[in-house]
């Protein structure tokens, strides 16, 4: 099987005070190239830590992660052909959003006539073009949300990590991110994203995994399932919580 990237035996503990506090044990993940993978869990199952720990921005206690065949390991040219786009991102105020744009495209070493013409596309994808010339300290979330999903491709990624991508966004912003999630498949890039719209996932993931207890728990393709996700997953966590009750 052709795996883009393989997380092997992942463990993550912080330190509080003079204790150790396990939060991830024993995670494995394999994404095949070319598929979208939907990455679920309650509040609170460090979902988006393991997303900091893939990339590289907290370093794991234990376990192996390989991104295109390679131990991730700071590796540059590994960084070049990925890109990230956080819940909760910081915003340069005083910058209109065409300008935030083409400075993201600068620092991936995209000239600055070329990022203008690629992220007014992007924009226009994103229903965010009317706003191009408009400072970022004047909107809301969700159109900062979106402004972060069109940053998160400005180097044209092969992989593309999302972290709640529809978070704060209205139904009209939820349908053009799904369709960008779509057509990006098509142009042959792999997507991971974590989220709790479960109707999103299953709407555009080819698999989901459910992390909890701070393992992966549970994976399957939602076209498997006899019931809606919604449902399954309200019944595969409630027998997880039920399970730690009686230990």
């Amino acid at each position: 099987m052709d795996y883009i990237l393989e997380v092997i035996e992942l463990e993550k503990e912080f330190k509080e005070f003079l204790k150790k506090k396990k939060v991830l044990k024993w995670v494995n993940l394999k994404i095949k190239k070319w598929e979208i993978y939907g990455f679920l869990g309650p509040n609170g199952a460090w979902k988006t830590t393991t997303l900091k720990c893939v990339l590289g921005f907290l370093k794991p206690t234990k376990g192996e992660i390989k991104i295109f065949w390679e131990k991730m390991e700071r590796k540059f040219d590994i960084y070049k052909r990925i890109w990230y786009a956080p819940e909760n991102a910081y915003y340069y105020d005083h910058l209109k959003w065409l300008e935030f744009l083409v400075f993201m495209g600068q620092l991936a070493g995209i000239p600055k006539q070329d990022a203008e013409i690629i992220w007014l596309g992007l924009l226009r994808k994103l229903g965010l073009d009317y706003a191009a010339w408009k400072y970022i300290k004047t909107y809301s979330k969700w159109m900062k949300q979106r402004l972060w999903l069109a940053a998160s491709l400005i180097n044209d990624p092969e992989i593309i990590f999302w972290d709640e991508p529809m978070s704060g966004l209205d139904p009209l912003g939820r349908v053009l991110v799904k369709e960008l999630m779509k057509e990006l498949k098509d142009k042959w890039k792999t997507i991971f994203f974590n989220t709790h719209i479960l109707s999103d996932v299953e709407e555009v993931a080819d698999r989901f995994g459910i992390i909890f207890d701070w393992k992966i728990i549970y994976e399957d393709t939602p076209r498997n399932l006899t019931k809606p996700l919604e449902e399954f997953f309200k019944e595969i966590i409630q027998k997880q919580e039920w399970k730690l009750e009686i230990r």
